[in-house]
C-alpha cells in the first residue's frame, strides 16, 4: 500500500462551461497536464482522490449532478469526495481516505480557495505536500501566484513545483 495519494480539488464542468458564471477560461492546457500528472502517479500506483464541490440549494450551477470535466482520466476506482464548504476536510471523509497517507500531492481548482485550504488543512495535519503549479488554476496569474508566495512565506515546508520537475 503507498502512502502518497493524488489529491485533484474540484475540476469540474462549471468551471470550463463559457455558459457558467463560474466559467475561469479555456484550460485545456492545464487538464492535458492534469491528465499526465494522473497517468504519472497512477503508474506508481499512488492513491487518486477527487473532490468535487456541490451546493445544496442551488439549482443551476455544482448543483448534486455536477460533473467532473469530461476530458480527465478519472477511473471508477479513484476515491471522490463530496464537500459543501471551501475545505474539503470540512464534514467530509477526506480525513478517513488518507488514512496511512504522509505525502500529499495538489493540484486543482481554484488556487486561492479550496486548493489553498486544502494546502492549508493539509499543512496543519502534518502532511508532506507537494503542489504542482502549472497543473493549478485561478482567475489571474497574479492571484495565483501570489496564493503560492503567501503559502511559502509561512509554510516553507511545501514543496511548489512544476510538472515537469515533478515527473522527472
Amino acid at each position: 500500500m503507498t502512502d502518497i495519494a493524488l489529491v485533484l480539488v474540484d475540476f469540474q464542468e462549471e468551471r470550463t462551461n463559457p455558459d457558467s458564471e463560474y466559467y475561469i477560461g479555456d484550460i485545456k492546457d492545464v487538464i492535458t497536464k492534469v491528465n499526465y500528472l494522473i497517468d504519472h502517479c497512477r503508474s506508481r500506483e499512488y492513491k487518486i482522490i477527487l473532490t468535487k464541490h456541490r451546493e445544496s440549494d442551488s439549482l443551476e450551477y455544482f448543483w448534486p449532478e455536477t460533473k467532473f470535466i469530461p476530458d480527465l482520466k478519472i477511473q471508477d476506482d479513484d476515491t471522490v469526495i463530496i464537500k459543501n464548504k471551501i475545505s474539503p476536510f470540512y464534514n467530509t471523509s477526506l480525513e478517513k481516505e488518507l488514512n496511512g497517507i504522509k505525502h500529499v500531492i495538489v493540484c486543482g481548482i481554484l488556487t486561492n480557495l479550496c486548493v489553498r485550504s486544502f494546502i492549508q488543512d493539509a499543512y496543519d495535519r502534518d502532511f508532506k505536500i507537494t503542489v504542482i503549479k502549472d497543473c493549478c488554476v485561478a482567475h489571474t496569474a497574479e492571484i495565483q501566484e501570489f496564493t503560492f508566495f503567501d503559502l511559502a512565506q509561512t509554510r516553507d515546508e511545501i514543496d511548489f513545483t512544476e510538472l515537469r520537475e515533478f515527473v522527472e
